[in-house]
């Protein structure tokens, strides 16, 4: 059984990442477990630091993002 509904951890990310991902509505690591990495990129506010801060989330949780 996989964990529900853990927040992304917003603290750890730069204010742009913030407002980029609450501006789509993606509050959960679970959320972000179902888009394609590439999707997330495209977003405005969203760099490299970010994407790879995220990406260690996912995987601490035993979560990644969406196949390409």
């Amino acid at each position: 059984m996989s964990p529900k509904n853990i927040p992304i951890p917003f603290e750890k990310l730069a204010a742009p990442a913030q407002r980029a991902l609450k501006g789509v509505g993606y509050t959960t690591l679970e959320q972000l477990a179902k888009v394609k990495k590439s999707e997330v990129a495209r977003l405005h506010g969203i760099g490299p630091n970010a994407l790879s801060k995220l990406k260690q989330e996912l995987a601490a949780h035993g979560l990644s993002f969406a196949k390409e």
